[in-house]
């Protein structure tokens, strides 16, 4: 099984990253590795398996977040996700909201570590694809370095060789999920300090990354980055990343107004399927951010895209906004 180049990868969102936008991010970059939202095993347990499990061949490098925390349903899942193509399986070991919390998985897990260990190995007999963790560096007052390990070592003994590492700590009381990823202090020395106690493990930095710098120092010392808020809200940056740090050459990369007329192609053929065109446009508004003209572009969507029956016109001409 060829390995997965982890050096760069967007990640799961929840509400952010659905088929339609990495669809679009593909089209920005060809080789960072997409993540989907967090998907909940009883999701896919009683629900529509083929609906949230759906993406297009273009989107790999594709890894799909599980939320759970059980064992059994964990690889039943992950069984699935392989079975329709996925190339890894990520926990959800960092998520602090109240769903997650009340049933009992996402950063709460950090407190389980042998919960999450059995989980683990229960996925890595099931399924051949790689198995991941993304968890936080604690949670609550359980936030020693000591404990970080304890948990890593723990679950690297049960076949985990991949930990994505958001580097502020959980607080499972009194902040939101919007909070947790601000209010905590980063802690990127704890992170590198992980890796050289773990070198034969991969390790990668998520959390409070904004550009293509941020990401080529981090680069220095572990081995990949992982870019949320910042991929959605400024996606031009994600023009970046195919030369920054794979090392493709710059003349192989379409502009991003290119990008936008290639995905309304997209549009057109979701549209005949019945999707609704403010479900693909809204992860298009901030693709102009600081050009002239931006704001008349997503003023122009944000007040048509949603209206019924709106079609690709609407987006090409948001587009003639532009300057």
């Amino acid at each position: 099984m060829p390995s997965l180049n982890r050096r760069f990868s967007i990640a799961p969102m929840m509400d952010w990253s659905d088929r339609h936008c990495r669809y679009f991010w593909r089209l920005l970059t060809r080789e960072s590795l997409l993540y989907t939202e967090m998907i909940t095993t009883g999701a896919l347990i009683h629900g529509d398996i083929a609906r949230h499990l759906a993406f297009d061949p273009s989107e790999h490098p594709i890894a799909v977040q599980l939320g759970g925390n059980d064992a059994n349903d964990l690889a039943h899942c992950a069984k699935l996700c392989e079975e329709h193509g996925y190339d890894e399986v990520n926990l959800n070991v960092g998520c602090p909201s109240d769903r997650v919390k009340s049933g009992a998985f996402g950063a709460c897990l950090m407190n389980h570590p042998q919960t999450v260990a059995d989980g683990i190995k229960a996925m890595r007999d099931k399924v051949d694809i790689p198995v991941t963790i993304k968890c936080r560096i604690g949670v609550d007052d359980n936030d020693s370095y000591e404990a970080l390990c304890n948990f890593v070592s723990l679950n690297a003994d049960a076949g985990c060789e991949v930990f994505i590492i958001h580097a502020r700590k959980a607080w499972l009381s009194g902040l939101s999920p919007k909070q947790n990823r601000e209010v905590p202090p980063l802690d990127y020395p704890r992170v590198f300090q992980l890796k050289q106690d773990f070198p034969d493990l991969s390790i990668v930095l998520n959390g409070g990354l904004k550009t293509m710098d941020d990401c080529q120092q981090a680069l220095k010392q572990l081995d990949g980055v992982m870019i949320g808020r910042e991929a959605y809200q400024n996606p031009s940056m994600l023009h970046e990343v195919d030369s920054a740090i794979y090392g493709a050459r710059a003349a192989e990369f379409a502009s991003t107004l290119a990008v936008a007329h290639r995905f309304a192609e997209y549009m057109d053929t979701q549209l005949t399927k019945g999707v609704r065109l403010n479900h693909m446009t809204r992860h298009l508004l901030g693709l102009f951010n600081g050009q002239p003209g931006a704001r008349l572009y997503r003023r122009h969507l944000s007040e048509n895209a949603n209206k019924l029956g709106a079609g690709t016109d609407v987006f090409m001409t948001a587009l003639d906004k532009l300057n």
